[in-house]
């Protein structure tokens, strides 16, 4: 019975620790991402293939940005649980808004680093990786990329 009660209190131990770790980095990478979408916010990301006939006589440029982003426990045990009793993963839906917003920044980031300030043409790829043998998900990576097109009168890349 001893050993039985030390796996559950272990067990609570790790979700509140998930919990209240996971809570507080996610709080200050939101912080984070509003404060650089902010510093970003010049750089137009656009969708469309369709470029003006201005933009179109310029040099394109590819231009990525990838995130790997951790499952904290906690929110393992959430999904868990949503996956017995149905309803949306709140808690992933969570870590793949951060995981797209910071895939984005990065992408952005390039651009600036290459004198753009529009970027045309915008992906975004998703996939789960580090699953465990039961098929629990590790980590999400989030991949965007797109066509950079450079400032006016500035040179180019």
């Amino acid at each position: 019975m001893g050993q039985f009660q030390f796996e559950i209190g272990f067990s609570i131990l790790l979700l509140l620790l998930g919990y209240f770790f996971g809570r507080h980095a996610e709080k200050r990478h939101f912080n984070s991402i509003r404060q650089r979408e902010e510093e970003y916010r010049d750089i137009l990301s656009i969708a469309s293939k369709v470029t003006t006939a201005e933009d179109s006589a310029k040099p394109g440029m590819l231009v990525t940005g990838s995130v790997v982003i951790s499952v904290d426990y906690f929110k393992r045990f959430l999904a868990l649980l949503r996956t017995i009793f149905g309803g949306r993963v709140t808690s992933y839906e969570t870590l793949l808004d951060r995981a797209r917003r910071e895939a984005i920044l990065r992408m952005k980031e390039e651009a600036r680093s290459l004198n753009a300030d529009r970027i045309f043409n915008i992906k975004l790829e998703t996939a789960s990786i580090s699953k465990n043998a039961a098929g629990n998900i590790g980590s999400v990576e989030v991949l965007a990329y797109g066509t950079a097109i450079s400032r006016v009168n500035q040179g180019g890349f």
